[in-house]
């Protein structure tokens, strides 16, 4: 059996998550997965295990979003060196409370026997503060 090569892994995974591929998406991941999510956000922190990423932590970005709408996501780079991938993407979106969600991501992850056995992301997340977390944009005179 031919294992797939690193950059193949997550060039698939990041284009799996951006056309909704949940099996690919489950597939790409160890069962013992870590997803470590940078700054002082809800999401922050070491995600482990594939159900928690997958269900708990990239699942709940899907709560964050405008009903009926879902993130664009855009792989524009991926750089391999033996088990180490550093991917950078976009994601786009409109929040749930209608802020125009905009980031540029980058992730280092780590595979091996074919899967992704960790992540450790980064992205402007004063900007995610500022568009995912915030509420309704003020209105009035005095916003």
């Amino acid at each position: 059996m031919t294992t797939r090569d690193p950059r193949t892994v997550v060039a698939d995974y990041v284009n799996a998550v951006a056309e909704g591929d949940l099996p690919t998406i489950l597939a790409s991941f160890a069962e013992d997965v870590t997803w470590t999510y940078p700054g002082d956000l809800p999401m922050t922190g070491v995600w482990r295990g594939r159900d928690a990423v997958v269900n708990d932590f990239l699942g709940s970005g899907a709560t964050l979003l405008a009903p009926g709408t879902t993130v664009e996501i855009e792989l524009t780079n991926v750089i391999a060196d033996g088990e180490q991938v550093v991917a950078e993407w976009t994601a786009k979106g409109t929040t749930l409370h209608g802020h125009r969600y905009d980031n540029a991501c980058l992730g280092i992850f780590t595979v091996r026997g074919g899967v992704i056995t960790a992540v450790r992301e980064y992205l402007d997340t004063q900007h995610a503060e500022r568009t995912l977390f915030a509420g309704p944009r003020p209105e009035g005179p005095d916003a």
